[in-house]
């Protein structure tokens, strides 16, 4: 309780609207492509393969809606996060919740 009190004193975290509940699991990731109301966002991930002794990356597509406030903040390139909510869409089931870094962040 106390921690947040404090990052919302200091202005990090942006209330966002209560469109849905968040919750449950959450992903970071890589916007690929920008709608009016929701994000797509890219990730990648390692999986060891027992069979061959392996690792092996694969990339997960992940759409997630954008709220109102948000919108103008975040762009194509942004790494965001985004927690799962109940289906708001046949493809959409996340919400997006906060903005780690921007696109130019990511080059330096």
């Amino acid at each position: 309780m106390e921690m947040k009190t404090k990052e919302k004193a200091e202005g990090r975290v942006k209330k966002v609207k209560n469109l849905a509940g968040a919750r449950g699991r959450k992903f970071e990731g890589y916007v690929i492509r920008k709608f009016d109301k929701r994000v797509t966002i890219e990730f990648e991930r390692v999986k060891y393969i027992r069979k061959y002794e392996r690792y092996a990356k694969f990339k997960t597509k992940i759409h997630a809606r954008l709220p109102e406030n948000m919108k103008n903040e975040i762009n194509i390139g942004d790494y965001i996060q985004v927690q799962e909510c109940r289906p708001l869409s046949k493809i959409t089931h996340h919400i997006v919740i906060k903005k780690i870094r921007s696109k130019e962040e990511k080059k330096k």
